[in-house]
């Protein structure tokens, strides 16, 4: 053979050769490729499926809880109007009727009375209203002998503790005579004593319907179990309130369906992977049902829900793209196009991704607005009471923050508070929306920091499985006083800055304003621990000083030197902006100078500052005395003197006179008795003064606290013999007197008495 021949095969070998490496190497690094996006693809498929899951028991959880919400509202209002019928029981039915007539969900309601309430009814009383298919409404009387409810859990357990439960599913064949759950909550007559039981009847049906309106695959399914694992809703009807997931699952291999069993019926969250009977891998999600509800004074519901959707299913879609691609691979004819497929998949996979970033920016954008829009606006005074400023300012961090405030005016009281979630973004707005919720609720009905703060922090640590927490301030101003009463939760102690005196702003007014911080007790924030007696404290605010208070966000401010503005020495800094005399002024001071330390520097944390200034002016006619009394009761005729020469001088009239030393006499006789141990002595000091269009007297002593306010107001319309012992005097002090105020200040009982003279005056002219 020529060499030539020869040089020419081995070139044409090698060529071979090496077109074979290449197909090779390609097709392994294809095959490489494919593995790569098919474990991706299937840990994307299997993201998705989770959130789909979660998503899907968050909807269905919500829409259950709005049912279980609604019906314990109605059932909470409906106890109240019962109450007050107890002594007419054959109305009782009428107002159970108008409570199902205005509530879809409720199937039918009952009382079940302590055996022999009414002796007319016999042993067993139970007024039953039910809802006929047409919508219509039938009374019936169904205890008996044969229906004894004395031993049924939704009247045993709530009458054994006192608050609202919600039973297991059972078949109630004597009322509603189907498959329910009821929400059983104590009745209690005038004097406090539980006794009757009061149930509201909801049916299952609502809870299937619900459970199946949405799938996440086709078959996928939902479950429910009650807490003692009986099935209340699945696929298989049969099995419904007849089996419990234990019977059911008890014959499969695998051991970890009684963990999940376990898990859920402990009220837990999670996801596992089970091999059910046939051998299919399924994969469940599960969460409890209900919440912790301010509406529900009872135990949890003790529910849980559950997602289950087969492997199978989940992954055929992808399992059978992968196959046509390794028959692709393997024919090698459309390498390019698989590729160009795939750009233009990941391409389309960023238009989608910039889509959903732009939404999701807009959602933040919107949910800022919404969070601005629930915090206070400019402050409107009171007509009565128009001696106080408040301005305040909030600025994010992000789009959407943690921090919050909040003030309004409940008549001669300011009540004004600030807080600082742990934390940024969502998820500390949506605990910020809570807290000033739950600050608006208690604040209505109370009005002592301490107790507000308590509170909340009860209902807050309670389940705090992410440990997020919140500074947190409150303040009660009396606007008549300038007593301040506040209870600090780790937050920053506020600023006070002192206005200067008359002279001071005439002689040297730029110094003369100065800076003190306010003291602090060491409280733990809000949400660290249940069970934390929170501490209140007063200070006396003066005409012209200005409360300011801030988070964090205002001391941690940092430049691009990783300066705080803490170090610039915020006081010097009040100081000066004080000058100003005005909240929105110092406030917008405060802010120009922390944004001109930080510069370009992205702010860090939210800023939120808020300033109050108290204006009220106390008129001083100058008529002022003062008596002090052992407490021995001989010596009052001494006090009804005194009290009539101060009258007489202040120009009361007769019939006001008299209902002065009638109060002041229950008063101070109420001191002389109780206030000081038996055979102790001790003194009473009464001054009387005018301040502006009022008479004021304080009544001080250095007895046992006793605050006559917190007592309740006694029912004069009864007869005396159904009368409580005491209170008649406390009763007299609030009929003829305008205000009572009272406070324990340094060891010392201090007792306020206000009359109006304008009032009495015109009133004794007109007699």
């Amino acid at each position: 053979m020529p060499i030539s021949d020869m040089l020419r095969r081995w070139r044409k070998s090698l060529q071979t050769k090496s077109t074979l490496a290449i197909i090779i190497t390609a097709g392994v690094l294809m095959e490489l490729s494919s593995a790569v996006q098919y474990w991706f693809a299937r840990e994307g498929i299997k993201q998705e499926v989770q959130h789909r899951a979660k998503s899907e028991l968050k909807v269905k959880n919500l829409e259950i809880e709005k049912v279980i919400t609604a019906v314990e509202t109605a059932s909470n209002s409906t106890v109240w109007m019962l109450e007050q019928q107890l002594g007419r029981p054959d109305s009782l039915a009428s107002v159970m009727r108008q409570m199902i007539l205005h509530n879809d969900h409720i199937m039918g309601c009952g009382m079940g009375f302590m055996p022999d309430y009414y002796p007319q009814k016999g042993r067993w009383f139970e007024p039953y209203v039910d809802r006929l298919p047409d919508g219509s409404c039938v009374d019936m009387q169904i205890g008996s002998e044969a229906h004894d409810y004395l031993k049924a859990d939704w009247y045993t357990i709530p009458m054994q503790s006192g608050k609202g439960y919600w039973t297991e599913p059972y078949f109630d064949d004597a009322g509603g005579k189907t498959v329910m759950i009821t929400y059983a909550q104590p009745v209690r007559d005038k004097q406090g004593r539980v006794v009757a039981i009061f149930g509201t009847d909801v049916s299952l049906e609502w809870l299937s319907k619900v459970l199946n309106e949405h799938h996440i695959y086709p078959s996928s399914y939902n479950l429910m179990v009650s807490r003692t694992g009986k099935l209340m809703a699945c696929p298989v009807e049969s099995l419904v309130m007849e089996k419990s997931i234990q019977e059911v699952t008890a014959h499969y291999a695998d051991t970890s369906v009684k963990r999940v069993n376990s898990q859920m019926m402990e009220g837990l969250s999670g996801q596992a992977t089970i091999i059910d009977e046939d051998g299919e891998k399924n994969y469940v999600f599960f969460a409890p049902v209900g919440r912790d509800s301010i509406l529900s004074k009872g135990e949890q519901l003790g529910w849980s829900m559950a997602v289950v959707c087969s492997d199978r299913e989940i992954y055929q879609g992808l399992r059978q793209i992968s196959n046509v691609l390794l028959f692709l691979m393997l024919l090698g004819l459309i390498l390019l196009a698989f590729i160009l497929k795939r750009v233009i998949k990941g391409f389309q996979c960023l238009q989608t991704v910039n889509a959903e970033k732009e939404r999701v920016d807009n959602e933040l954008t919107l949910a800022r607005n919404i969070q601005m829009a629930m915090l206070p606006k400019a402050y409107t005074p009171h007509p009565d009471h128009g001696d106080v400023v408040v301005h305040a300012a909030l600025t994010p961090a992000r789009q959407v923050g943690g921090d919050f405030y909040d003030y309004f005016q409940s008549g001669d009281k300011l009540l004004f508070c600030i807080g600082d979630v742990a934390g940024k973004g969502v998820p500390a707005a949506l605990v910020m929306a809570v807290a000033r919720s739950m600050f608006q609720m208690l604040s209505a009905n109370e009005t002592m920091p301490d107790s507000i703060v308590s509170k909340m922090n009860e209902a807050m640590a309670r389940d705090n499985d992410y440990n997020i927490f919140i500074t947190f301030f409150v303040g009660m101003l009396d606007l008549p006083t300038g007593r301040l009463r506040y209870c600090n939760a780790g937050h920053k102690a506020p600023w006070i800055l002192h206005a200067p005196q008359k002279a001071d702003a005439d002689e040297n007014r730029e110094n003369s304003w100065t800076v003190t911080p306010l003291a602090m007790d060491p409280n733990l924030p809000i949400g660290a621990m249940t069970g934390w007696d929170f501490s209140v404290q007063e200070y006396d605010v003066s005409t012209g000083d200005m409360i300011f208070l801030y988070t964090d966000g205002l001391t941690e401010a940092e430049n691009a030197n990783h300066d705080q503005f803490e170090r610039e020495g915020i006081p010097q800094i009040l100081q000066t902006m004080a000058e100003r005399d005005d909240p929105k002024g110092l406030i917008d001071g405060m802010t120009d100078a922390v944004f001109r330390f930080v510069g370009d520097t992205d702010q860090s944390d939210d800023l939120t500052m808020l300033a109050i200034q108290y204006l009220h002016q106390p008129q001083d006619n100058g008529s002022c005395a003062e008596i002090t009394l052992p407490n021995d009761i001989n010596e009052t005729p001494q006090l009804a003197e005194f009290l009539e020469v101060f009258c007489e001088e202040a120009g009361l009239g007769p019939s006001a006179s008299m209902q002065v030393n009638l109060a002041m006499e229950e008063a101070v006789v109420n001191v002389m008795n109780y206030a000081y141990p038996e055979g102790e002595k001790g003194d009473v000091h009464i001054k009387a003064e005018i301040d502006g269009e009022n008479l004021k007297f304080t009544i001080t002593d250095s007895g046992q606290p006793f605050d006559p306010t917190a007592q309740e107001e006694i029912d004069i319309s009864l007869p005396a013999e159904q009368r409580p012992i005491g209170g008649l005097g406390i009763h007299l002090m609030r009929h003829y007197m305008d205000q009572v105020h009272y406070k324990r200040l340094d060891g010392l009982n201090v007792l306020t008495l206000l009359k109006q003279i304008k009032t009495t005056t015109d009133k004794d002219q007109e007699k």
